[in-house]
């Protein structure tokens, strides 16, 4: 992997560079903005995003006055050394709107997006468990607690049996639907998230194939 240096980037005439900013979980494109080399630095020494208004002229650290602040886990140049990839971890909406990433304006789709849907359930779910909601499903588990959820995720790891013994593609899927969800909800329950999920599958199947492959 290469390195880059800030005296190696391509800034334009203004002194600025784009950067593209994107939640480390997701992935999702949060927003984009300009940075100085002033800003850059600021970026890496604090670990949390600052940038330059062109508007203002001045700098400007995301969330100083909103609390939506953005830990920085990496960032990168592209090819061309002319414009930054920020991968954050966001304490709140990018959007000055209130939006949570400031692309939500769509000016066309080929088909929906399914994208996010994981994270979104884990949002609703979270949600459901700080604020009750009366005839909501996830609400009767978390009233319910771990030993309702742990049933149904072993009534569901059945189904799935069954499902894949029938050899039925829409059984198996519907049945994996309800075990995953099921699953998430257990995970809060435990205070496990997807990225301990995502750490612990990169360590068993990834960096240990690269570690045996070196």
């Amino acid at each position: 992997m290469a390195s880059v240096n800030i005296s190696e980037l391509a800034f334009d005439e203004n002194g600025l560079i784009p950067a593209i900013v994107q939640d480390d979980t997701t992935g999702k494109v949060l927003m984009l903005a300009y940075m100085n080399e002033e800003a850059l630095q600021k970026t890496m020494d604090t670990k949390e995003t600052w940038f330059y208004s062109r508007s203002r002229e001045e700098l400007w650290n995301k969330g100083a006055t909103s609390g939506n602040k953005q830990t920085v886990k990496s960032l990168s140049s592209d090819c061309d050394s002319d414009a930054l990839l920020v991968s954050v971890e966001p304490a709140g909406p990018a959007c000055h709107t209130g939006e949570f990433s400031c692309f939500f304006n769509t000016m066309f789709t080929a088909k929906d997006d399914f994208r996010e849907v994981v994270h979104d359930i884990i949002r609703i779910i979270q949600e459901r468990k700080e604020n009750p909601v009366d005839g909501s499903y996830t609400t009767y588990l978390f009233r319910e607690g771990i030993d309702k959820v742990l049933k149904k995720v072993g009534e569901e790891t059945s189904e799935v049996i069954i499902g894949a013994k029938n050899n039925d593609k829409d059984e198996i899927k519907w049945e994996i639907s309800d075990l995953i969800y099921h699953t998430l909800v257990l995970m809060n329950m435990t205070d496990v998230s997807i990225s301990d999920i995502k750490e612990e599958l990169y360590q068993r199947h990834i960096q240990k194939k690269e570690e045996t492959n070196e």
